[in-house]
């Protein structure tokens, strides 16, 4: 599950201060350009001197984002699990999406910080910007959104003709998937993320737009949060069709032998209780669409399941 630690919790006031007599001290980055002002994903108006040649990505899905985009080799810093594209393995790592090391942050000395407002640590990106460290707000919302997030981040970093091949690429997948999955028949679906507690997604989470897409409906769609923890009971009373278990094969057997207790269950009851390991489905960057339609089928060959039953 998400990783909790609070770095910038524990760091002294002298520690902050030196830190932020660095930023104020730093070289300026490499040049190109005249002053940038554009949008970022969350409708924020982001300024920067000049077009950035140094990128630090606070999130998995933002640094695969910027790959793709064509701004790899900007990329001077990420975080744990930024594994995709293979290249981005060699990125130095200054912490996780929860935890930044501010200091090692700020001795990157970035134009520009690629965060995630639905995950980063609040606490650490108002620390950040206390620095006066130029922020651009990455963020993802339905499938829909990964084609002009990734036009935009093209244009922040000067690599606009590349992001919109990819972009053309990420609409053309969408609109096959969409189209492939436009007439199938509804089921319900858990989409567990997590046990002990019990976690979910929410509806305005992308799964639950990953979800509708190959026609399945969330069975916790009303709730707001992004990762809701949720009840053994509330999932009972909600008896969805299907339960998908979304972690590495083990874990997620594990989790989905849990249910068995409960065989009056409709996923229970009809041997619906499926394990997706494709790690791909999370992290929010454009290969979620290969992993969505491995989801989709299958999802399609439960759905075929469930209408052979007598």
């Amino acid at each position: 599950m998400a990783l909790c630690a609070a770095l910038l919790a524990s760091l002294q006031a002298v520690t902050l201060g030196t830190v932020s007599a660095r930023a104020a001290a730093r070289p300026a980055g490499i040049e190109s350009g005249s002053p940038l002002r554009l949008t970022d994903d969350t409708g924020a108006i982001v300024t920067l001197a000049h077009t950035p040649a140094r990128i630090v990505s606070l999130a998995p899905g933002a640094t695969e984002m910027l790959f793709a985009a064509g701004a790899g080799a900007k990329v001077v810093a990420t975080v744990q699990y930024a594994d995709a594209p293979p290249a981005a393995q060699r990125v130095p790592r200054i912490g996780d999406y929860q935890t930044i090391d501010l200091e090692r942050l700020v001795r990157t000395r970035p134009d520009v910080v690629v965060v995630w407002p639905a995950g980063n640590n609040p606490a650490q990106l108002a620390r950040i910007a206390s620095l006066h460290l130029p922020i651009y707000r990455q963020q993802v919302r339905t499938l829909a959104d990964l084609a002009p997030s990734l036009r935009r981040l093209g244009a922040l970093a000067g690599t606009g003709t590349v992001a919109q091949q990819a972009a053309s690429a990420i609409d053309q997948q969408l609109a096959a998937l969409q189209r492939r999955f436009a007439h199938a028949a509804p089921i319900s679906v858990l989409l567990q993320v997590w046990s002990h507690p019990l976690y979910t997604v929410g509806g305005g989470q992308l799964l639950t737009d990953v979800l509708r897409v190959c026609g399945a409906h969330n069975v916790f769609a009303e709730l707001h949060d992004a990762a809701p923890a949720v009840t053994v009971e509330a999932v009972i009373a909600r008896d969805p069709q299907v339960i998908v278990a979304a972690a590495p094969a083990a874990p997620a057997a594990a989790w989905l032998e849990e249910w068995r207790r409960f065989p009056r269950m409709a996923a229970v009851r009809d041997g619906q209780l499926l394990v997706f390991s494709d790690l791909r489905l999370t992290r929010l960057g454009p290969s979620v669409l290969p992993a969505t339609s491995d989801l989709c089928a299958l999802l399609a060959r439960a759905r075929a399941a469930l209408r052979s039953r007598p």
